[in-house]
């Protein structure tokens, strides 16, 4: 497909792909912090990549382009689902329960810093040059103050419960990182909407399992369930993965990778505003110095990232749809 200029005949398509991707996956956090005030946090979470990875997969069952899934593809599919739904989706919704949801947002930002190391360290790429190794300075300092900033408020002062949510979403961003790796060399199919289908499929089932063996299922009664909840979830299933993947998968296809590349550090801004104006959620002096670095560190990381295969290094960024849109 022809790239788009960006005063080509297609510029209020393109504009509306990425108000997509920067308004819908950026507000997923938020949807998050309603779906789980009610329904429980894995089970949500399960139930909702279910139902967008079956819609997803019937859609490129449909397409010219669908080839039958292997049992090497579903072997990726199970290892990478777990790790970005079950790992990194998963961290996000149960920490979600004692953070706000723009503290979520803001931490789960520095995925771009384990990447970075992981490729040096793990898939032996070339090392980071000084750009990137200012940036990952200056964003781990940035979280450090995030994280130390809020402690306080979390759980009416419980800084116990606060080290613990601020670690799991550390640790979920971190599986994000290694899934995200991982996908980039495992086999999958040639189109991008069925592997996200087959992922979101192979995670949700997972979540579904580790849920019920949480007591989730027994402890839950529908009657509880607030409007609220299942709006959020609604929301979750038709804007943040289906919508919002759709558009990403067309701004791929249509636009420089770079320029996709921008919601990694656009996201946490939306989050932080809509938790703000919507949710009335605290916006603290620290908070807000810790987010402009962060921001500030994503932007020099991403900036000067070149990789070889751009298109797929952005989809193994975002199953957030497909981990946490």
């Amino acid at each position: 497909m022809t790239k788009i200029n960006g005063m080509g005949r297609n510029t209020a398509l393109l504009i509306l792909a990425f108000a997509a991707v920067y308004i819908l996956w950026g507000s997923t956090y938020l949807a998050i912090r309603y779906a789980i005030e009610t329904l429980p946090p894995l089970l949500m979470a399960s139930t909702r990549f279910l139902m967008s990875g079956a819609i997803l997969f019937v859609i490129a069952r449909l397409s010219s382009d669908y080839e039958r899934p292997t049992a090497k593809h579903w072997r990726t599919s199970f290892i990478v689902g777990t790790l970005l739904l079950l790992g990194g989706n998963g961290g996000v919704v149960l920490a979600e329960k004692y953070v706000s949801s723009s503290v979520a947002a803001l931490l789960v930002a520095s995925e771009p810093f384990w990447v970075v190391l992981l490729s040096w360290l793990w898939l032996k790429n070339q090392r980071p040059n000084s750009r990137m190794v200012l940036g990952l300075i200056i964003g781990f300092i940035g979280v450090a103050m995030l994280i130390g900033g809020n402690l306080q408020s979390i759980s009416n002062g419980n800084t116990a419960t606060g080290i613990f949510a601020m670690a799991l979403l550390m640790l979920a961003t971190l599986s994000w990182a290694v899934g995200s790796l991982y996908g980039l060399k495992a086999p999958v199919p040639r189109s991008a909407i069925l592997t996200a289908g087959m992922q979101m499929l192979a995670g949700g089932a997972v979540l579904g399992v580790v849920g019920t063996l949480r007591g989730e299922a027994s402890n839950f009664t529908f009657s509880q369930v607030s409007a609220a909840s299942l709006w959020g979830l609604a929301y979750l299933i038709v804007f943040g993965a289906i919508i919002g993947y759709t558009a990403y998968s067309w701004l791929l296809k249509n636009a420089k990778p770079e320029l996709v590349a921008t919601y990694a550090y656009v996201n946490p801004l939306i989050a932080v505003l809509l938790g703000w104006f919507i949710a009335g959620e605290t916006l603290t002096t620290p908070m807000l110095v810790g987010a402009g670095i962060i921001v500030g560190s994503v932007v020099l990381i991403t900036a000067n990232e070149k990789p070889d295969r751009p298109s797929e290094e952005l989809v193994a960024g975002e199953i957030h749809c497909t981990a946490s849109a």
